[in-house]
């Protein structure tokens, strides 16, 4: 436990002192840039972690491998849904993360609305770790259940266009649509 303590307040310390958003290049069906404010004050420890990935280019070539129509489009898998890279499968993609730390829960009352930015995570609350969702309406069961990040501030009509997935749980089946470039802004 102290390990991790200590890991957490490492990469808070390494994470850009003002990093306030992300461009994400998306290229696929959908092509074009995504803005998102990251809300610092809501969850610090999980906007540390996402800045510090995305500062290293950890997320650069990494697929959208969950998309439902209708709820979100799902990311951020450093670990297997990286393209390019020697571990990529886009069936595994989904079940990894990063080298970073899994992250104590962030809720807030913050709502799931359209252009919201959440935390993915297994059952267990303390489990996000680099993937995340960003949802294409509301959807008030999350609210509480999920750390809630940021919010597309520009870009929305991207995020919309990006390729659906098909069955219950939204994969990705042939071509993905992948966040070509991520960048930390001010």
């Amino acid at each position: 436990m102290l390990r991790k303590t200590l890991t957490l307040i490492a990469a808070l310390a390494a994470a850009p002192a003002f990093a306030t958003g992300l461009d994400i290049e998306v290229k696929g069906e959908a092509n074009g840039t995504v803005h998102i404010d990251l809300f610092e004050d809501v969850a610090p420890g999980h906007v540390a972690q996402i800045t510090k990935l995305a500062s290293e280019g950890a997320y650069d070539n990494v697929v959208f491998h969950r998309v439902i129509d209708g709820f979100m489009a799902q990311t951020g898998d450093v670990q297997y849904g990286k393209m390019g890279a020697a571990e990529f499968s886009m069936q595994m993609a989904g079940r990894g993360g990063s080298s970073e730390p899994d992250l104590k829960a962030e809720f807030s009352d913050q709502p799931f609305e359209a252009g919201v930015v959440g935390m993915a995570r297994s059952q267990n609350p303390d489990s996000a770790n680099s993937q995340f969702f960003i949802m294409f309406a509301p959807a008030p069961h999350l609210n509480g259940q999920y750390t809630v990040v940021g919010k597309v501030t520009e870009g929305m009509d991207v995020v919309n266009a990006i390729k659906r997935g098909t069955g219950p749980n939204g994969a990705v089946i042939g071509e993905p649509d992948v966040m070509a470039k991520v960048s930390v802004t001010d």
